[in-house]
């Protein structure tokens, strides 16, 4: 059976989607899917799909550079919070948030607002504002569920707006002119990460929620519960906040590793992307590896935070600060397992050739259909990103067919590029599969199903309001159209509040 290239070589992410949101259970799902991926390719012999599976998926996955960097970073993240933990620096920045922060709104915006300031990087931010913002968000009754959702939401939609990132260098790569320039045009029309960031402060103003996280956040402010019987398998009580360091947790504990890992991170970025070399800022950022910059910048930070602990601050042991080594990689476990899944998974699709299958429908769609565009590629971004689970590889194949389509002496190129790029990030915010949304659920320690499955009609409801948004793009390309999306939204959003004010 000939399966490449055709509607067939999206089964396996189908799959393994499917199986996530009906079972509840993420490791079986990935790994049926993956099966599914290697018996299609080989079509259906027995050592055909071993090879496959293993050999050409996992292995392969597990020995891309740019993924074991990733992992590195992981888990020096992970070493750095139970360090901050051990030392009492996460519970005493909680003491401290609470004489300031008295309200689940002041917390949620407190959340919000962190996450858009660390916007160099998804991976970075949805670890580091997980762990600053968990002993704050607990001690005001926010769920983790909302907490992983604040997180997610405050990731890949800020990134893909934020000129100084690893996303805005992602997208120039692949634009063969001009790339920082066309990424800088497109902000404005990014609709799917401004009305995110929307919705979110309309959500934390108005104090109401909807769908499954109505119940988490109603156990959570009623009952004290903040998983509603749905605890992350993988927080363990080394990673909980406690204060083991004798009393003595500072502020200062806490905020100078995250600040020393931000710096860091940075200039890892830009010494990866040539800076050092003669290369400006700007160049240096948009040829950067994020990958080489990330696990750099933080083993830079786990070095100087060990030294602080050890010989300023005096507060641990040289023994209590190794024992947070494998105490940290424990915490990864679970968020490395999956992503290494899904990479698997990834390399399943690309194998079948789901991007090229992707590409002739956007090609195919085109003609005479100019007013309809930008929403067609935004809806095609948001099932590519969301079966595969990338964004960067909806990217790389939907803006060189879009550039060809309208050229950016087009009105509506720019349009559509910037579609292309918000669908990506739609389908990479609801996808079960996505590294992004693994990792938020880690930052925010929730059960990754139960983040899945909360923050999804909040993502479809931004996602159909960007859709018809884009619509009206395709009429008027201007920053009218944004406006009307961003009131389309809040009249959507209190629709919804005043259907579920009794429900809830």
């Amino acid at each position: 059976m000939a399966v490449q290239q055709t509607f067939w070589s999206l089964l396996p992410a189908i799959i393994a989607i499917g199986l996530a949101l009906l079972t509840k259970e993420v490791y079986s799902s990935l790994f049926i899917g993956i099966l599914c991926g290697g018996l299609l390719y080989s079509n259906f012999s027995f050592v055909g799909t071993l090879n496959h599976v293993l050999n050409e998926g996992i292995v392969a996955s597990l020995a891309d550079a740019y993924n074991v960097g990733i992992l590195v970073f992981l888990v020096i993240l992970g070493i750095l919070v139970s360090i901050m933990n051990k030392a009492g620096g996460s519970k005493a920045f909680g003491r401290w948030a609470s004489t300031r922060i008295k309200s689940r709104v002041g917390a949620q915006l407190a959340t919000m607002f962190l996450g858009i300031l660390i916007f160099i990087d998804d991976y970075f931010n949805c670890l580091t504002v997980g762990s600053v913002m968990r002993p704050v968000t607990d001690e005001n009754g926010i769920s983790r569920a909302k907490l992983s959702y604040l997180i997610d939401a405050t990731a890949a939609p800020i990134c893909i707006i934020a000129p100084v990132s690893s996303w805005a260098a992602a997208v120039s790569g692949f634009v063969e002119d001009g790339g920082f320039s066309l990424f800088i045009k497109a902000i404005p029309f990014n609709y799917y990460a401004i009305l995110t960031i929307v919705m979110m402060i309309i959500l934390s103003v108005g104090k109401f929620d909807y769908g499954p996280m109505a119940k988490f956040e109603k156990n959570a402010l009623e009952k004290g519960d903040l998983f509603s019987g749905k605890k992350n398998e993988t927080e363990t009580s080394d990673m909980a906040v406690t204060d083991k360091g004798k009393g003595k947790g500072k502020v200062i504990d806490l905020v100078l590793p995250i600040i020393v890992l931000i710096i860091s991170c940075v200039v890892g970025m830009i010494y990866s992307g040539g800076f050092f070399d003669g290369e400006s800022f700007v160049v240096a950022f948009s040829n950067s590896d994020a990958s080489v910059g990330l696990m750099m910048g933080s083993a830079f930070t786990l070095v100087v935070t060990v030294l602080y602990f050890l010989i300023i601050r005096r507060t641990l042991s040289l023994k209590e600060l190794m024992k947070s080594v494998p105490e940290g990689f424990k915490s990864m476990v679970g968020a490395i397992l999956i992503l290494t899944l899904a990479w698997t998974l990834k390399a399943m699709t690309d194998s079948l050739g789901a991007k090229e299958f992707v590409a002739g429908v956007v090609s195919s769609s085109a003609g005479g259909l100019k007013m309809f565009l930008p929403a067609i590629i935004f809806l095609i971004g948001c099932f590519l990103s969301f079966a595969t689970g990338t964004s960067w590889g909806t990217f790389g194949i939907l803006i060189p067919i879009t550039l060809a389509v309208f050229p950016l002496s087009d009105p509506l190129g720019v349009v559509c590029v910037s579609a292309c790029m918000a669908g990506a990030v739609c389908g990479d915010h609801c996808s079960p599969i996505s590294d992004t949304t693994i990792m938020a659920s880690a930052g925010g320690q929730c059960d990754h199903i139960v983040h899945v499955s909360t923050q999804l009609p909040y993502a479809i409801t931004v996602a159909a309001v960007s859709c018809v948004t884009y619509i009206i793009a395709g009429i008027m390309p201007n920053i009218l159209s944004l406006l009307v999306g961003i009131v389309l939204l809040t009249i959507t959003l209190m629709f919804i509040k005043k259907r579920t004010a009794n429900k809830y």
